[in-house]
């Protein structure tokens, strides 16, 4: 027995089978003092509201799904969805993390199977005395296994398992919010096409009016003053134009680099918001956001992680054990290598504790502690988080459809408002500056009328995204297949909103091209 200044104990070529069962009952004796692995309890979050306060129980709509898009009735809206969660850079630099954690988690569970080298090596020596040469050869296969009695490499293998996880619903959530991100960005093209038009229409009303005072002031009924005052209200119409325009073209470059396209190829083909539908949702149950939410499940499996990651640093508290075993051969003849009498053997196991490390160890412990009771926090943030968005979404919606209305009913009397002061203007019923009131009146909530759509349809977008747009995860899915190590129990997200996401650790071998995602997703160009 050797005792170095690691206080490292080390046992080589036993030859006593009690001196080698000692040393593994020791092991065992010293891990039965080690703490065993403390599993995270459920973490209550919150106290889960029974239901909405802005929820109207008369109303059955559609539940969010997978393609909540289509709801809003645009096939152009649908290819620009599907097109953007193909080649968005986004996504695509989030199935690259989860790839990169696929293969982290494989790597963190090899430390639970033996690690096998081979040692080859020959040689010819030439003796300058005779001319008789001499061929030796040896070959050797070294076999190393750290015992996991603490439970230090399953804790490592569960927290990179967990992080993988992560990276899945981390994924999804990038997904979603990239999904809505081209929703509400092509709507607002159309609300800003939408008020172009509106801008035009004001502008043609005023010229209109301003070829009738000019006709009006040749006649002498109209003054200069007059006359200046319309052509002012004309210019101050068509000066807000080229604003628009330029806001319209800000939109469709924002939404080609959504699209992961370049600007100059691109352009939305729909003219207006006409032909965009309304959609209605069922917010369901607030407990259904802790499934339906991928940012929610990604923060558990962060929590996860950690949990695995103080589980880890306590293992690293108490003694490793190691064995090591060779067997191998060493010949002077290259074609005798592996006869009997060449065959050598070796066998050891050591065991390594720390003995005094500056409170390192035990502070990367309290370290890990003081970082899960932070995800904790984040946790139930995240949570919180979630219900007050579909509470501030239900609220929007509700609170723009009673603008609308009441909205509509402003533009319908100020166009009567309108036509009429022209009217009576012509007749010389009415002065100039009733009809510049009326049309400034009807250009203001014509304009606010487009916004107010928008606003509701933009609160729809918001809604489904809060709601997890679709998003859920199976409860009954099956474990995957076994990988290194220990088999998991994890469920896997069974739907995706970029394609059927891989299934979640025990990891199985990779796949040639890499992990299954969502849509299709392609390389972005």
């Amino acid at each position: 027995m050797k005792h170095d200044m690691k206080h490292d104990i080390k046992y080589a070529a036993f030859s006593m089978p009690f001196t080698l069962a000692a040393m593994i009952v020791l092991a065992a004796t010293l891990a039965g003092c080690a703490a065993h692995r403390v599993k995270i309890d459920p973490v209550d979050p919150v106290n889960m509201p029974a239901g909405w306060s802005k929820n109207d129980t008369d109303v059955k709509p559609s539940e969010p799904d997978l393609k909540w898009w289509q709801h809003f009735g645009s096939a152009e809206l649908s290819d620009l969805v599907h097109e953007g969660q193909k080649n968005n850079y986004e996504i695509g630099a989030a199935v690259s993390r989860v790839r990169q954690a696929q293969v982290e988690a494989q790597i963190a569970g090899a430390p639970l199977l033996p690690e096998v080298d081979l040692s080859a090596g020959g040689g010819r020596d030439i003796p300058f005395s005779s001319g008789a040469a001499t061929t030796t050869a040896s070959g050797m296969l070294v076999v190393n296994y750290e015992l996991d009695f603490w439970g230090k490499n399953r804790a490592g293998k569960e927290s990179a398992e967990a992080a993988y996880r992560a990276n899945i619903y981390d994924r999804e959530t990038v997904a979603l919010t990239v999904t809505s991100s081209i929703v509400s960005t092509y709507l607002q093209v159309l609300s800003l096409r939408d008020r172009l038009k509106i801008a035009r229409d004001n502008v043609a009303n005023a010229e209109r009016v301003l070829t009738l005072v000019q006709a009006q002031s040749r006649a002498g009924a109209a003054s200069r003053l007059d006359l200046a005052r319309q052509q002012s209200a004309l210019a101050g119409q068509r000066a807000g134009i080229p604003d628009l325009e330029q806001q319209e073209r800000a939109a469709e470059i924002t939404l080609a680099i959504l699209l992961g396209k370049p600007p100059q190829e691109f352009s939305v083909k729909q003219p207006g918001l006409d032909g965009i539908a309304m959609p209605d949702i069922a917010p369901g149950l607030p407990s259904a956001l802790l499934t339906r939410r991928p940012d929610i499940r990604r923060d558990e499996q962060r929590l996860a992680a950690a949990n695995a990651n103080v589980a880890a640093a306590r293992a690293a508290l108490f003694p490793s054990i190691s064995l090591t075993g060779s067997t191998g051969a060493q010949s002077n003849a290259l074609l005798t290598l592996f006869n009997g009498p060449n065959l050598l053997a070796n066998l050891g196991l050591s065991l390594t504790a720390p003995i005094f490390d500056g409170g390192r160890l035990a502070n990367q412990r309290e370290l890990a502690i003081a970082q899960e009771q932070e995800l904790v926090q984040l946790y139930r943030f995240t949570v919180i988080n979630a219900l007050s968005e579909v509470e501030k979404a239900l609220g929007q919606i509700e609170s723009l459809e009673q603008q609308y209305k009441l909205k509509s009913t402003e533009v319908e009397q100020a166009r009567v408002a309108f036509d009429l002061s022209e009217v009576r203007y012509r007749i010389g019923a009415e002065d100039l500056m009733t009809v510049l009131d009326t049309q400034r009146s009807l250009s203001d909530a014509d304009t606010a009328l487009g916004l107010i759509k928008l606003q509701r349809l933009q609160a729809t977008v918001s809604l489904y995204k809060a709601l997890g747009g679709g998003w859920l995860e199976d409860p009954t899915a099956a474990p995957a297949a076994p990988g290194p190590g220990a088999a998991s129990k994890s469920k896997a997200p069974v739907a995706s909103i970029v394609q059927p996401a891989p299934a979640v650790p025990e990891l199985p071998p990779l796949p040639p091209g890499g992990p299954a995602v969502a849509y299709p997703v392609t390389p972005p160009r």
